[in-house]
């Protein structure tokens, strides 16, 4: 097992079957760096016109169609003292008649303090003059390449991730992706350092980000992302509308409590009827992320 130190000289836009970046063996660690589009110079900013700039593909020697990649997200470095955020809010999470009285978009600076832990506004609304949350980074898209030679944009998800957003998606998290195509081709990207449920003014606060990730395959089969902290399971659906998201995740999480705990769908319903949480990943982009979430305290230790 390996450490590899990458550092990317082209970006991405879509998650599909490009030319490898770097081969890496099952169970080796990527550092790389990640880029929103005010960390790339004027000639990639350019490129970079969509959102999400990608870092990778990384090609997984060993990982094969039907099989898992397990993520282990190490560590979530920011890479500049600043990042960028749009305000009002999404017009996808106001009622109709609301969305007519919101102001017009307007670009924010963050002041990124690593030292404290803690994110501020640099030029201070009323009323947030001492408005400082912390310092909570993870990466709102990564993934690996669909099936079917398709390239999809980085705006959206579907079930090889992409722009999920979601809040657990930050060190000490393992997600799993359905790999696809040979050798998974995994990207990442989309680094906030902070951001609530949702993405419900279109951005986290984005930046540049040093990340350190492992990478590991799994001989097994799923239909949509997973991922495992040391507290929680969840699954995650991307579609839209909202409910066809939850479906996603659901049944997601119904077929993992089969196959790795003993769970037939009775016993789910009263296990996840009780105790199952939904979390709200990405609400503004063109797929919805849901996660169906459960405590590992009410799992059965088989």
């Amino acid at each position: 097992m390996a450490t590899h130190r990458f550092h990317p000289l082209r970006y991405f836009n879509v998650i599909g079957t490009a030319e490898p970046c770097l081969r890496i063996s099952d169970g080796d660690t990527i550092i790389t760096d990640t880029v929103d589009a005010s960390g790339l110079d004027a000639h990639e900013a350019a490129v970079a016109q969509r959102p999400n700039p990608m870092t990778g593909p990384f090609f997984v020697e060993g990982a094969e169609p039907g099989d898992t990649l397990a993520v282990r997200i190490d560590r979530l470095t920011p890479s500049r003292a600043t990042g960028w955020t749009y305000s009002p809010l999404s017009h996808t999470v106001l009622d109709p008649a609301a969305i007519a009285d919101q102001p017009s978009q307007q670009r924010a600076v963050w002041s990124i303090d690593r030292e404290a832990g803690t994110v501020q506004l640099r030029e201070p609304v009323k009323g947030l003059e001492t408005f400082s949350p912390p310092l909570q980074p993870m990466i709102g898209c990564f993934g690996v390449a669909p099936a079917g030679g398709q390239a999809l944009s980085t705006a959206t998800s579907a079930r090889n991730g992409g722009n999920m957003d979601y809040r657990l998606f930050a060190p000490g998290t393992t997600a799993w992706f359905p790999v696809s195509v040979p050798g998974a081709l995994f990207y990442l990207g989309d680094g906030h350092a902070c951001q609530g449920d949702g993405e419900i003014v279109g951005t986290g606060i984005e930046t540049s980000f040093e990340m350190e990730v492992t990478l590991r395959v799994l001989k097994r089969t799923i239909g949509w992302p997973r991922g495992e902290t040391a507290d929680d399971i969840f699954t995650v659906g991307n579609a839209r509308p909202l409910d066809q998201a939850l479906q996603h995740a659901t049944t997601e999480m119904l077929r993992w409590l089969g196959e790795d705990y003993g769970l037939d769908s009775r016993a789910a319903s009263h296990l996840m009827g009780q105790v199952v949480r939904y979390d709200v990943g990405n609400v503004f982009n063109p797929a919805f992320t849901v996660a169906c979430r459960i405590a590992r305290q009410w799992l059965p230790k088989l």
